[in-house]
C-alpha cells in the first residue's frame, strides 16, 4: 500500500493496523448521503477493498448532501461516480460494484462471506433487514444508518445498539423487525433528534421514495455528519483501535 499516502493515519493506528485496514474488504450497501461519506472515509483511511451496492443515479436533488454529486456525475450511475472517486483516491483499492436494488429477492447476488464489514446505508425497510440478516448469517460484523431525514443536529447522532435508540421513526421498525426476526444485537447510528417537520417544497412534493413515502427533507450537514461517524465506528473496528 502507499505509505505515504496514509501517514498521517499509520500516525494514529500504527503500522499493524494499516495493515489490516489494506487487507480488509468492505461492503458499503448506498451510496448516497449517508453511504457516500461512508466510503469518502473508508478509501481515504487505505481499506484495500470496497463493494459498492446501488442502483440508483446521480440527479440535482443529491447535490445538497452527496459527495459523489458534482455538475460532471449528473444522470450517472452513482456505484460508476464511487468508482471513479475512489481511483482518484487511491488508486490501489480493488473495487467492485453492484447496480443493485438490494432486496430479499437479490440477495443471492452478493456473497456476504466475502466481507470484512457490511455498512448499511440505504431506506428501505426490507432490504435493511435482508442485509442484517445475511451479515449475521455469514458471520461478518455489520453497521446499520437509522435515518437522517428532517434532521438539523449533528451532535445528536451516535453510535448504539438498536434496542437503545429511542425517537428515530426507522430506528422504532428497525427494533419491531429485529425482535420478530430474532436479531437480539445490532450496532447502529441514529440520531436522538426530533424530526423537523417539512417546510416550503417539501408540504407539497409529490417525491415519493422507494416505499411509496414522501420524501423527507435534508441538509449538508447531517447525513454526511452520519456517514463519517459510520465510518470511524468500521476503521477502528477493522483496525482494532481501543482508546
Amino acid at each position: 500500500m502507499p505509505g505515504e499516502k496514509f501517514s498521517r493515519t499509520e500516525m494514529v493506528f500504527g503500522h499493524e493496523a494499516m495493515e489490516k485496514l489494506n487487507n480488509a474488504r468492505v461492503a458499503v450497501f448506498g451510496a448516497g448521503g449517508v453511504g457516500g461519506y461512508v466510503i469518502e472515509a473508508l478509501a481515504r483511511a487505505g481499506v484495500g477493498a470496497l463493494d459498492i451496492i446501488d442502483n440508483d443515479r446521480i440527479s440535482i436533488t443529491n447535490f445538497n448532501r452527496q459527495i459523489l454529486a458534482v455538475e460532471s456525475t449528473i444522470g450517472m450511475p452513482k456505484t460508476e461516480a464511487a468508482r471513479k472517486r475512489i481511483a482518484d483516491i487511491n488508486p490501489e483499492c480493488n473495487v467492485t460494484v453492484y447496480d443493485l436494488f438490494f432486496l430479499p429477492e437479490t440477495e443471492k447476488e452478493i456473497d456476504f462471506r466475502c466481507y470484512d464489514y457490511v455498512v448499511d446505508a440505504i431506506d428501505t425497510v426490507t432490504g435493511k433487514l435482508q442485509i442484517i440478516k445475511s451479515a449475521k448469517e455469514a458471520g461478518v460484523p455489520v453497521i446499520s444508518s437509522m435515518g437522517t431525514g428532517n434532521k438539523t443536529d449533528p451532535t445528536a447522532l451516535e453510535i448504539t445498539d438498536i434496542f437503545k435508540t429511542s425517537v428515530c421513526p426507522l430506528a422504532k421498525v428497525m427494533r419491531k423487525l429485529c425482535k420478530e426476526n430474532g436479531i437480539d444485537r445490532l450496532k447502529v447510528l441514529y440520531s436522538k433528534e426530533v424530526p423537523v417537520k417539512p417546510a416550503g417544497n417539501g408540504e407539497n412534493s409529490t417525491e415519493k421514495n422507494a416505499q411509496g413515502r414522501p420524501v423527507p427533507g435534508s441538509v449538508s450537514f447531517v447525513p454526511p455528519a452520519a456517514g463519517l461517524i459510520i465510518a470511524g465506528e468500521v476503521i477502528k473496528d477493522i483496525a482494532g483501535y481501543k482508546k
